[in-house]
C-alpha cells in the first residue's frame, strides 16, 4: 500500500493554540441511533457535545427503512435470535457479542416504548412482529411498515435535545482525532498516545477544537464509496478514516454488505425497498415475470442477504438485463396500506405496485467492517470508544443480519456511553498540537471526477463479486490518485470527504485481496469456497502490510451454546 495511506497524520496544518477551545466531558461524534443512544447514556454523569456532520435528521437511521429485531414476543427467544444471527454470519460472529446483544435486545424495546416510540399494532393494539431475510421467526419491529428509522430519530432527539447537559452541534465536520503526539505527522506505525478529542469545521463557526476526557465515535458507515448505493450522502465513511489515520486498529473492513433490493430507474437514487416487504410476500421475478430464488435457497426471498444479492446478479449476468423485479401485485391494496411510504415513492416513478413489476437491483448498504472494539466499545486507542456502524466488534461476523442494525446501536451507544466514565478523572487538555504538514503543488483537482471515478471502479471491481486481478489493479489506481490527492490541503468538507473515501476504499481492497475465500457478503470468484485458515477477523492499522490475524474463539461459543 502506498505509504501515503500508512501515515499518522492530520489532514490539515494547523497550531491548537491559535484555534478556538471548547471543552466537554464526552465528545460523541455522530447524531444516529448509536451517537444519540451513547450521548443520553453519557449525559448521567457528564457533560456532552453531540457533533451531527448535517442536520440531525439526516443519517443511516433517519433513512432506515427495516425495523429493529428483537425477541420482544413471548413466542420468540432469544436463544433463536442468537442462532439466527450467527448463521447469518457465517462463522466469524463473535458469540459472547452475539449473545449480550439478543439478550438486551427486549429491554432495548421496552425502554423506546416508555420513551413515546410508535411501532405498528394490529387492531386489538398488540405490536405487530414481521419477518426478514435470514430470521426463522416474526420478530421484527416496524413502525409505518417501512419507516421505523424516521421514528426512531424523533423518539430519540426528542430526549436528547431535552438534556440539559447534552449540546448539539449540528452541520459540524469532525477533521481529526486529537492525540498527545506534537509532531507534524504523528509519527510512524500504531500510538498509543491518548486521544483528547477532535478539530472540527463548523459550517457556521469555521475550523475549532474540541477538547474531552473521551470520545465516542458513532459516525456510520461507508456506502458512498460506491456508486450505487442506499446510504444517505454524508456516509463517506469519515469516522473510519479519521481513526486509522490517528492509529486505531480497523477490523473486518473487506466485508460490505449489498442490499437486495433497491428500486433501480435510470437517472434517480437508488431508493431502498425494504426487506419487510418481501417479509410480507413480495417474490423476486425475471422481467418475464418467472420467481428464480429457489434455485439459490431454500428459504427463498427471505434468504440472507449475500445470498440474494448473488442470486440477483447471478440471473442479469444470464440475462443480460439491467435489473430483476420485485411482485407486489398479488398484494392488491394491501401493500400501499402497510407500506405508505414506500407506495409514495414507487408511484413517484410512474409505477403502480398493483399492477406493475418493480425494477430492483443490489445496492452498497451497510459497512459491516469498522474501528475494532471490545464489547463495551474500547478502541486500541486510550479516550476512544466506537460504536454502531463506525465499529466492529464481531456481532456481524460476514453478514449481518437484517434490522440488527438499529438494535446494535441502541445496545453499544448506551454501553459506550456508560464505559466512558472510566474517563472522569482524565485531564482534558488544552496541550500544544501543532501539525505542520506541507501541501504538494499538482494544480487544481476536479474533485467531482475524483469521487466519481472511485466510487465507479469500487462498484464494478471491490463489489458483489471480486477476484485478485481486479483487486490488484484497483490498489494501484488508489496508489495513483493518493499521489496528487492525499498530498493536497483542502479548507472544505467536499475535500475532506474525498480524502476520507480515498483512505476507506483503499483499505476495503487491500483486505478484500487479503481475504482469498468467499465467506458471507465477500464473495471472490477466484476462490468460491470457504477456507478454515480465515475464519477470523483481520485487523489493520497504520504501518502493516498483511493484517492481524484473530482467530475465533470456539471455547466460547461452546459456553454460549451450553448456557
Amino acid at each position: 500500500m502506498n505509504k501515503i495511506f500508512d501515515q499518522r497524520r492530520y489532514l490539515i496544518p494547523f497550531r491548537s493554540q491559535l484555534l478556538p477551545h471548547i471543552f466537554t466531558d464526552v465528545l460523541v461524534i455522530g447524531g444516529g441511533v448509536a451517537g444519540m443512544r451513547a450521548a443520553l447514556e453519557a449525559s448521567e454523569s457528564g457533560d456532552v457535545i453531540l457533533l451531527a456532520k448535517d442536520s440531525s435528521d439526516v443519517s443511516s437511521t433517519s433513512w432506515a427503512q427495516g425495523g429493529i429485531a428483537a425477541a420482544h414476543d413471548e413466542d420468540d427467544s432469544t436463544e433463536a435470535h442468537q442462532e439466527d444471527t450467527m448463521s447469518a454470519g457465517v462463522g466469524l460472529c463473535e458469540p459472547e457479542v452475539v449473545k449480550a446483544v439478543v439478550e438486551d435486545a427486549p429491554a432495548r424495546i421496552d425502554e423506546l416504548l416508555q420513551w413515546g416510540m410508535r411501532f405498528d399494532r394490529d387492531s386489538d393494539g398488540n405490536i405487530t412482529y414481521g419477518r426478514e431475510g435470514g430470521h426463522h421467526k416474526a420478530r421484527i419491529l416496524h413502525t409505518d411498515g417501512a419507516a421505523t428509522g424516521a421514528e426512531l430519530t424523533r423518539c430519540l432527539s426528542g430526549r436528547v435535545r431535552s438534556r440539559e447537559r447534552i449540546r448539539l452541534f449540528d452541520k459540524c465536520f469532525a477533521l481529526d482525532l486529537l492525540t498527545a503526539e506534537t509532531n507534524g505527522d504523528r509519527g510512524q506505525g500504531r500510538t498509543e498516545g491518548r486521544v483528547l478529542g477532535a478539530i472540527t469545521y463548523h459550517a457556521r463557526y469555521g475550523l475549532q477544537i474540541i477538547w474531552a476526557k473521551a470520545t465516542i465515535l458513532a459516525a456510520g458507515g461507508a456506502g458512498r464509496v460506491y456508486r450505487e448505493t442506499t446510504n444517505p450522502p454524508v456516509c463517506t465513511g469519515d469516522g473510519l478514516a479519521l481513526a486509522y489515520r490517528a492509529g486505531a486498529i480497523v477490523g473486518d473492513v473487506e466485508f460490505m454488505q449489498f442490499h437486495p433490493t433497491t428500486l433501480y430507474v435510470a437517472g434517480a437514487g437508488r431508493a431502498l425497498i425494504s426487506e419487510a416487504v418481501r417479509g410480507e410476500g413480495a417474490y423476486l421475478v425475471d422481467r418475464r415475470g418467472k420467481r428464480f430464488m429457489e434455485q439459490y435457497h431454500e428459504m427463498m426471498e427471505l434468504a440472507p442477504r449475500d445470498v440474494v444479492s448473488r442470486a440477483i446478479i447471478d440471473v442479469l449476468a444470464k440475462t443480460q438485463e439491467s435489473a430483476v423485479f420485485l411482485d407486489v401485485r398479488h398484494l392488491g391494496e394491501e401493500f400501499s396500506t402497510k407500506f405508505p411510504n414506500l407506495d409514495k415513492s414507487i408511484r413517484y416513478f410512474d409505477l403502480d405496485p398493483t399492477t406493475d413489476l418493480i425494477p430492483v437491483h443490489p445496492s452498497a448498504h451497510y459497512t459491516i467492517g469498522g474501528v475494532w472494539t471490545d464489547i463495551e466499545g474500547r478502541s486500541s486507542l486510550p479516550g476512544l470508544y466506537a460504536c454502531g456502524e463506525s465499529a466492529c466488534n464481531g456481532l456481524h461476523g460476514a453478514n449481518r443480519l437484517a434490522s440488527n442494525s438499529l438494535l446494535e446501536g441502541l445496545v453499544f451507544g448506551r454501553r459506550a456511553g456508560r464505559v466512558v466514565m472510566e474517563m472522569a478523572d482524565a485531564t482534558s487538555g488544552p496541550i500544544q498540537i501543532i501539525s505542520d504538514i506541507r501541501q504538494d503543488e499538482h494544480g487544481e483537482l476536479d474533485l467531482v471526477d475524483v469521487r466519481s471515478s472511485l466510487r465507479s471502479t469500487m462498484w464494478r471491481n471491490v463489489g458483489i463479486e471480486r477476484n485478485a486481478a481486479r483487486l490488484t489493479d484497483v490498489v494501484d489506481m488508489f496508489d495513483f490518485w493518493a499521489r496528487y490527492t492525499l498530498v493536497n490541503i483542502f479548507d472544505d468538507p467536499m475535500g475532506w470527504e474525498t480524502q476520507n473515501l480515498l483512505i476507506v476504499g483503499a483499505l476495503i481492497t487491500r483486505a478484500a485481496l487479503w481475504r482469498q475465500e468467499t465467506r458471507g457478503v465477500h464473495c471472490r470468484t477466484d476462490f468460491l469456497e470457504s477456507q478454515t485458515q480465515f475464519e477470523g477477523h483481520a485487523l489493520w492499522h497504520v504501518g502493516l502490510d498483511e493484517p492481524i490475524f484473530k482467530p475465533i474463539d470456539r471455547s466460547q461459543e461452546v459456553a454460549v451454546s451450553s448456557a
